[in-house]
Formats: C-alpha cells, structure tokens, sequence
C-alpha cells in the first residue's frame, strides 16, 4: 500500500511538473491568496520575527516584507514541483552558482569542503550544485526524514536527482571519515541556521537582533576533517532565477578560535538576510528556545549539557 500511495503521488507529482513556469507562478499566485490573505498561515509567526529582527523598521516595511515572503514562499512550493523534469540547461539557466573555481581548487589539491547554507529560497535548487563543480567532488547535504513516507521517498528522489547524496543527520560524521579514508574530496551542505535540541546547545550568538542558540556540528566536522569552510549566498534576480554565490570563510578551520567559524557564518548570513529579507524563512520559529530557559533547565557538565537536578522534563 505505501508503495501505491508513493506512485500516485509521484505521478501527480510529474503531471505537474510538466505545466509550464508561467502557469506555475499562476498557481502560486492563486495560492498566496488562500495561504496569506485567507488563511493567515503563521502570520503571527512571521510578523513577530520580523517586526524583533527588524526593530529600526516602520510597520508599513515590515508588512511589505511580509507580504514578499509569502510570494516567496508561494514561488518556493511550486518551483520544487517544477523542478522534477526541468533539464540539465534549464537548471543550470535558473540556479547560476558563481565562485565554484575556489570550490574546484580545494577539490583539485584534495581538500573536502564544507558549506554553509541558509533556508533562503530556493534552497531545493541548490541541490543541482554537482552540475557546476568538478566531478571529483562528491556533493552532498544534510537530510532530515519527512514524516510522511511517500512524500520522503519523493524528496529524497528530487534532492538526489542531479547526483548529490542526501546523508542523515546521525550519519554525516561518519560519511565524512569514510570519504575521507577514499581520499575522495567532498562538498556537502549544513543548514547551520536550525533550532538546536537543548542537548546541543553549545554557543549563543547575537543574530538579527536576538540571543540566539546556534548549531556547533559543522565547525566541528570541518576541524576535524580539515576541510574548507565557504557560506553559500543566495539572491534572486527575478522570479525564478536565482544566484548562489560561494564566499569562502577559512581553508584552514583548524587555526580559528573556537566557534569562530560559527559566528562568521551568521554575521554573512544575516548581512545576506538584511539585503533580501524576503527570501529567508520566517515562518520558521527560529528563536523558542532562549538562555533564560535554558539557564534554568539545564547545566554544562564536562563539556556536555545535562538537565539540573531537580527541574522537571518540559
């Protein structure tokens, strides 16, 4: 049956697929009605985001930036539908990746890269990266399981379509020291701008105006594995072509302070926010766990954090 279920889906999927871009950004238009004006999908979310992150900004702007997120994010679900059976010179005419001659060099002297991304819009055409680096590198990127098995099944095919492997979360360490021991060059991408678990709370930083607890386990595996380190930007030039641009941050991790990497990473992707607020995901909600909870929840002990005694599971 869950093989059924996945087929149908898939075949509607493709069906889809095939309108062409004008009909697309139709639909999506029609569904940003429903979505933002009807409904009011997360509004409350969005606008408090915003209006924390943006406090030097009048009402009248953060509505604006609202209402462009929502055309985004519109944009965003029907260009993943699309791109199921947009071709190799279609793909590559949408999503230009520029910088990727640092990118080869590491791959060329035998040096893995690790790239640090954003889920700004459109991040499931990143995945058409191997289309535009040197075929010595195996791409990849952090995959987190859909809930829904047919619905997985068709992400994983989509994001691995162009030949970058999608690699769980609980695997990714291990990925890397066996690419490493092929002497096989990788470049495989982190969203580094996720809600850490309170067990991984390692470093705050301070980002788009809040005290903001922050992922740690790219630097690590970067230190680790002595790969370079590059933030990956994304800006739009207009409806459905995209730029992603590869600034390198360190090809030497290991020199950097601790968590520095870290914290460059997030003043690059806030300045890149603060250009095209639009395009990041502020439905997302980034900032539910604060230090003041945290504080009183939970102790570091020997490097690891664990709940203090006495305070109940929440």
């Amino acid at each position: 049956m869950k093989k059924v279920v996945y087929y149908i889906v898939y075949a509607l999927w493709y069906l889809l697929s095939l309108l062409p871009f004008c009909i697309h950004y139709l639909f999506s238009d029609f569904v940003y009605l429903i979505l933002y004006r009807l409904i009011g999908y997360r509004v409350k979310v969005v606008r408090q985001n915003l209006t924390s992150s943006f406090p030097e900004k009048s009402e009248t702007e953060i509505r604006e930036i609202e209402r462009r997120f929502y055309h985004r994010l519109c944009d965003y679900f029907v260009e993943t539908v699309k791109m199921t059976t947009m071709s190799r010179s279609q793909m590559r005419r949408h999503m230009v990746f520029k910088g990727t001659d640092t990118v080869n060099a590491c791959v060329t002297e035998g040096q893995s890269c690790a790239v640090y991304l954003g889920h700004t819009i459109n991040w499931e055409w990143i995945t058409s990266l191997p289309l535009w680096v040197s075929e010595k590198a195996q791409c990849g990127q952090l995959y987190h399981a859909l809930e829904n098995e047919a619905f997985d099944k068709l992400f994983l095919r989509l994001r691995e379509r162009w030949g970058a492997e999608c690699i769980p979360l609980v695997d990714i360490l291990r990925k890397t020291i066996e690419y490493k021991r092929k002497q096989q060059p990788t470049v495989f991408g982190y969203l580094g701008d996720q809600v850490p678990h309170w067990n991984n709370i390692h470093h705050w930083c301070w980002f788009l105006n809040h005290d903001t607890p922050v992922m740690t386990g790219t630097e690590r595996i970067a230190i680790k594995n002595r790969q370079a380190i590059f933030f990956l930007e994304v800006t739009q030039k207009k409806r459905g072509y995209y730029e992603a641009e590869f600034k390198l941050i360190t090809r030497t991790p290991e020199q950097l302070k601790e968590y520095e990497a870290t914290d460059i990473y997030h003043q690059m992707l806030e300045a890149s926010i603060r250009r095209q607020p639009e395009l990041w995901l502020w439905s997302h909600n980034r900032w539910k766990r604060t230090r003041e909870e945290f504080d009183r929840r939970f102790q570091v002990v020997d490097g690891k954090v664990v709940p203090r005694e006495g305070v109940e599971e929440e």
